[in-house]
């Protein structure tokens, strides 16, 4: 008999008034009954999102206590309200409801029922997970978050864990690289964007590997990852986070884990020459976001505050920077980044978009997918190119919103179509580049500037003219022999004297460059900060910012991995959407967000 026929209905209470249960299909409700038998208010579970179902009285808030009664058993599952400080996105909590039946075999009834159908509607929940925490990112919190908030629902839910708190930079790459992962179906950072940058590595990483592909090779289609990531926020910044989800909550994260959600995400690799420097999901900058990073670095002891703070100075400088930026453009027919659309949860364009990143997934070999790739990259259109001054240069394959920014650098970008969308930003007057800056915190739309243009593209290259490359020899051969340890051997970050953070390559960075510098650079270290204001000679070149990291490279090329790994994530839910469901319907399998009727 298939699970879609069990139907279980009986009466049940909850508190003192009487209900009428039902497990039908996909979902189970409780309705409220008065004296009369007339029903009432109705409350509807998908059972996707039922977290456990427990005999008995069972609390784990504010802290576990058990009351085995005979007739008695508790449902958790998600519940929805709305989020606040600017997210997008609906704040999951947990919710409880303790049922009482007439008898206990009528109670030992449901429980059984309950718990066969989440095994067979929910195959894909995770059992064993293996769990990164990061103690020194963010405001240095997130043992206490996993400890007090996450912990106790992987508990509740019958997920074990093995818990590895980091101790220096990469660890948890290279412990994902090498450590056998035998029976975990994912990995978790609690932590920020830095520490989800370790496991992105290690997981592409690895799957490159076990499947013979080299990365480095920018034509050759990239072997998907089976390994969920999943993201607990706890850092300075979590923009993947609130990206994929709409807010930064443990405690959402946490239940989005739980019920196996799986977001497909793409992935930009970056290259050069003939060498893989780095993979990004939210920005590739140059310019204005590559000069706020590097002027940060020397700002450590401020904290967050350090971004805002190196944002204002590097605003006043008003640099900008010649390059020659080429483009190999995507379908318009598909999507545009001007569409006035939003990647939402079930997204059609990154759906339809599947099929088309993957049409012989099923039927061909690996070897021949990939053959099958380079032929298609080496023929799929025309390159374009654009020469000029520009305040900066952004690859996004994602909105990247925050809190400050809830729409981000691009509102109509996609998590998973197979594209980025590149945004140049010309050289203009100081207030004509305040005013794009500032209305990346408001509605208003950031490309309707005549200096601003955005392409939706499948791949990048940058370059320095002819007459420039030779200015910038000396400047990214320092930065190449400075950061030789970030990215060609990351044991050489561990030293003794640098202090384990998140983004411990960029400390040792600063900190070689300052060595560097010398007495008499250092005493001039307020005359170069301020070159765009009274410095005799700005710097020819800016530097790169991937993800919170420098690169040490100027002249790079990018081409974006659809859908290369899958979040424990759903994409933003809209909130402003009711989903009407009918009973027996097999395309929503509980997916749907539903209210009290």
């Amino acid at each position: 008999m298939e699970i879609d026929s069990v139907r279980v209905e009986s009466s049940v209470w909850v508190g003192r008034k009487r209900y009428r249960a039902l497990l039908s299909g996909w979902y189970f409700s409780w309705t409220e009954l008065d004296k009369k038998n007339r029903e009432k208010k109705t409350l509807s579970v998908p059972i996707g999102e039922v977290v456990a179902v427990a005999e008995g009285r069972l609390e784990i808030q504010p802290q576990k206590r058990v009351e085995d009664t005979d007739r008695d058993f508790t449902l958790f599952y998600v519940k929805r309200s709305s989020s606040g400080g600017g997210g997008k996105g609906s704040l999951w909590s947990l919710g409880r409801t303790q049922f009482c039946c007439p008898s206990r075999d009528l109670r030992d009834q449901w429980v059984a029922q309950l718990k066969t159908a989440l095994k067979t509607h929910c195959p894909s929940r995770p059992h064993r997970l293996l769990v990164f925490i990061n103690p020194y990112g963010g405001k240095k919190r997130g043992k206490q978050i996993y400890h007090s908030l996450v912990a106790p629902l992987f508990e509740l839910a019958g997920i074990s864990s093995h818990v590895v708190v980091t101790e220096r930079a990469n660890q948890a790459r290279d412990h994902i690289l090498k450590k056998d992962l035998t029976g975990f179906d994912g990995v978790i950072c609690v932590g920020g964007d830095g520490m989800f940058s370790e496991l992105l590595h290690g997981v592409i990483g690895r799957t490159q590997q076990e499947a013979g592909i080299s990365e480095h090779d920018p034509t050759v289609m990239l072997q998907p990852c089976d390994l969920q990531i999943g993201i607990i926020p706890a850092g300075s910044t979590d923009c993947v986070c609130f990206a994929t989800v709409g807010v930064n909550d443990p405690v959402t994260s946490t239940l989005h884990i739980i019920i196996g959600d799986s977001q497909p995400l793409d992935v930009c690799s970056v290259h050069h020459e003939s060498t893989l420097v780095r993979y990004s999901v939210s920005l590739v900058g140059y310019g204005f976001y590559g000069d706020v990073l590097a002027e940060s670095e020397r700002h450590r002891w401020m904290g967050p505050l350090r971004y805002d703070y190196s944002g204002c100075l590097v605003y006043l400088c008003n640099r900008s920077y010649r390059g020659v930026v080429q483009y190999l453009p995507a379908d318009p027919q598909i999507s545009s980044p001007r569409d006035n659309t939003r990647c939402l949860s079930g997204c059609r364009v990154c759906s339809e978009s599947t099929e088309r990143l993957f049409p012989h997934s099923d039927s061909c070999s690996s070897l021949y997918s990939r053959q099958l790739s380079q032929h298609s990259i080496e023929s799929e259109g025309e390159w374009m190119s654009v020469e000029g001054r520009f305040k900066c240069v952004s690859l996004t394959c994602m909105s990247s919103s925050c809190p400050r920014s809830p729409d981000g650098l691009s509102p109509s970008a996609h998590l998973a179509d197979g594209t980025g969308d590149l945004i140049l930003v010309r050289d203009t007057n100081p207030l004509g580049f305040l005013t794009y800056l500032h209305r990346h915190t408001t509605t208003q739309d950031q490309f309707d500037l005549p200096f601003v243009e955005v392409h939706r593209v499948k791949a990048v290259r940058f370059s320095l003219p002819l007459e420039d490359a030779d200015d910038c020899d000396d400047e990214e051969g320092k930065r190449q022999s400075i950061s030789e340890g970030v990215v060609g051997d990351p044991e050489k970050l561990h030293d003794g004297d640098i202090e384990p953070c998140k983004d411990g390559s960029q400390q040792h960075l600063a900190r070689k460059q300052e060595e560097e510098r010398g007495p008499k650079e250092k005493g001039k270290k307020k005359q170069d900060f301020l070159c765009g204001l009274c410095c005799r000679k700005p710097p020819a070149v800016s530097v790169w910012n991937c993800d919170g990291e420098i690169l040490p490279y100027t002249e790079i090329s990018c081409r974006v991995r659809g859908q290369l790994v899958r979040l424990f994530a759903r994409g933003i839910e809209d909130k402003g959407r009711t989903w009407k469901c009918h009973e027996g319907s097999r395309n929503c399998k509980g997916r749907c967000v539903l209210h009290p009727c």
